[in-house]
This record gives C-alpha cells, sequence and structure tokens, in this order.
C-alpha cells in the first residue's frame, strides 16, 4: 500500500470515526448530558437557535462526499488532493476529541480542541486556494465547498466555544456588558466574512455565517441589541454574496 493509499484510507477512518462519536454524543449521550444540554448552561449571545445546529447534517453530507471522492482509484495521485495531506485526519481528531472534552466539562481543553480544529481547516482552505484555484466542477463540488461550509461553521463556533469558556470563568469583561460584547463579534464577524466573500468569491462560507447570525438573532429576540445587528451583519454579508454573484454573471 503507497503512501497516496493510505491517505485516502486513513480519511475515511477518520471521517467515519467523527461520525460515529458525535452520533453517541447525543444517542448515549456521552457522560449521560447532550451536548445541547451543556450548550444551555452558557448564558451567552453568541449562540445561534438550536434549529441551526441541524447544518451539522449538510456539513456530514458535504465531507462524506469529499471522502469518497478523494478515496476513488483515479484520485490517489491528484495532487490537489496531496495538498491536504493528513490535516483532515487531524481535524477529525480535534472533533472528536472536543467532543469528548465537551461532554466531561473540561471547558479549557475544548478551546485547545477547537482552535487546533480550526487551524487545521484554516490551513486546508489556504493550501487548496478555496477561491482561487482553477478547479474542475467535480474538485469545487466535492472538495472545495465541504470545506468552506465546514470552515465557515467552525470560525462561528469557535467564537462560541470561546464566549462560552469566558462565561464559565466568570471573566467580567472588562466592565463592557455582555450584548455589547456580541455586538462587537458580530461586526467583526461580518468585515472578515465580507473580506473572503469578495477577495475569494467564496459564496458557500459566506452563507453559512448568513445561517448563524440569522439564528442568533432569532434565539435572542429577546435583546433587540444583539437581534437586530445580528440581522444586520447577515444582511451586510447577504449583500456582500449578491456582489460575487454579479461579478460572476459578469463574467
Amino acid at each position: 500500500m503507497n503512501k497516496d493509499t493510505v491517505r485516502q484510507v486513513v480519511n475515511v477512518l477518520a471521517l467515519a470515526a467523527t461520525i460515529v462519536v458525535n452520533a453517541l454524543a447525543n444517542a448515549l449521550p456521552i457522560n449521560g448530558q447532550t451536548t445541547g444540554e451543556i450548550s444551555d448552561r452558557f448564558n451567552v449571545y453568541f449562540v445561534p437557535a438550536g434549529y441551526v445546529f441541524s447544518i451539522w447534517g449538510l456539513i456530514y453530507v458535504a465531507l462524506a462526499a469529499f471522502a469518497v471522492y478523494q478515496a476513488l482509484p483515479a484520485q490517489r495521485a491528484n495532487p490537489h488532493l496531496r495538498r491536504i495531506g493528513y490535516l483532515f485526519a487531524v481535524s477529525c481528531l480535534a472533533n472528536s476529541a472536543w467532543i469528548f472534552l465537551w461532554h466531561y466539562e473540561l471547558f479549557a481543553l475544548t478551546m485547545v480542541a477547537m482552535l487546533v480544529l480550526l487551524l487545521s481547516l484554516l490551513a486546508i482552505y489556504l493550501r487548496l486556494s478555496i477561491g482561487r484555484a482553477r478547479v474542475s466542477v467535480a474538485q469545487r463540488w466535492l472538495v472545495h465547498v465541504p470545506f468552506s461550509i465546514y470552515l465557515g461553521w467552525i470560525t462561528v463556533a469557535t467564537i462560541a466555544n470561546a464566549t462560552s469558556l469566558l462565561y464559565h470563568l466568570g471573566w467580567g469583561g472588562w466592565g463592557i456588558p455582555p450584548a455589547v460584547w456580541a455586538v462587537i463579534m458580530l461586526v467583526v464577524g461580518a468585515v472578515i466574512t465580507v473580506g473572503v466573500a469578495l477577495t475569494r468569491a467564496d459564496v458557500a462560507y459566506a452563507l453559512v455565517i448568513v445561517w448563524a447570525f440569522a439564528g442568533i438573532a432569532v434565539r435572542h429576540a429577546g435583546m433587540p441589541l444583539v437581534a437586530v445587528t445580528a440581522a444586520l451583519m447577515a444582511v451586510v454579508v447577504l449583500v456582500a454574496v449578491a456582489v460575487v454573484l454579479l461579478r460572476r454573471r459578469r463574467r
């Protein structure tokens, strides 16, 4: 078995293990509590409504499509896929580790796992030159789009994880009200997303952020400052998406 075949097999097994761990997290559930039940204990504003987390279904379907595609014999020596190396397996390991750390309430360590997951996906994103490299239609939909969606969601999840950890640690926010911090993070998140959308024409990444921001607006409808800001930032990102689509049409 050559090194390319090993990489293909490892990627498939790593994703399969991650899906099993995430399924068991709520089916058992691990440590007698579901992921959502733990999340609901944190009174933070950068967490969307429960229905928003259904995006994990789309993410895992997209990643499964990637895993199958990269495992095809015809893709064994694909130089574009070789750039991923074992980073995908690292991201899967970090994802699974986060589940166990979260369920056993080792919240400080969940931040470490989340950062490893974020950085591994960011490295994949940059190595593939998503939004800039000219690739086939198959590679765009089965490789680039899955990682755009995944990175977009983990970008949001990392911020949510950080806010939950700070809440758990009792951080006072330097006297700044939590709602104001949420507004700051929403604006910064929107600026970053608009930058990614316009410089890389990455619609998939941007739409994930819109989905998350809309969910934040829905969950915190009782806090107008947060809800209105989240809704406005979602609209701002949608405008950027429209600009990208118009550019494509003109080309």
